[in-house]
């Protein structure tokens, strides 16, 4: 796993957990978690892939 993936991934998890704690409770820069989650999943998408073989 590549490290763009790997910060995607983790990203992700925190904006989307920031995002169902911020429906619950109002914390101050809960906005920033939609932007996390968004920015996660854009790094996840176009992180290349982790194998070194190439197929045809």
């Amino acid at each position: 796993m590549n490290w763009a993936r790997l910060a995607g991934a983790g990203l992700f998890a925190v904006g989307f957990i920031g995002y169902v704690v911020g429906v619950y409770v109002e914390y101050p820069g809960r906005a920033f978690s939609i932007t996390a989650t968004i920015v996660g999943i854009a790094l996840v998408a176009i992180a290349g892939r982790s194998d070194s073989g190439e197929s045809v």
